[in-house]
């Protein structure tokens, strides 16, 4: 149910900024997102699995709160990655 750590450098080989690039707040957000899109299975199979939903609401909180800087900081870039990412706002 957790990321792979191939699934992981996948992610960070896509949303990377430069080479050496391990911990921006776009790769942080893509991330927080594919562990979101698999808890999300997760609880669909596991309703009454609260301490997971608790845990998938915090990553939404924490994901929410990146983007919020991300947007802050240049609307362009934020613009580019819900488009990549497939986030709707």
């Amino acid at each position: 149910m957790s990321l792979t750590q191939q699934r992981k450098q996948e992610l960070m080989a896509e949303y990377q900024i430069h080479e050496t690039d391990t911990g921006s707040a776009d790769l942080q957000v893509a991330v927080l997102t594919e562990r979101i899109n698999q808890l999300t299975n997760h609880l669909r199979n596991n309703k009454k699995d609260h301490s997971s939903r608790r845990g998938l609401l915090k990553m939404i909180g924490r994901r929410k709160r990146l983007l919020a800087y991300i947007q802050n900081k240049n609307t362009e870039r934020y613009q580019q990655l819900i488009a990549r990412l497939g986030i709707r706002r």
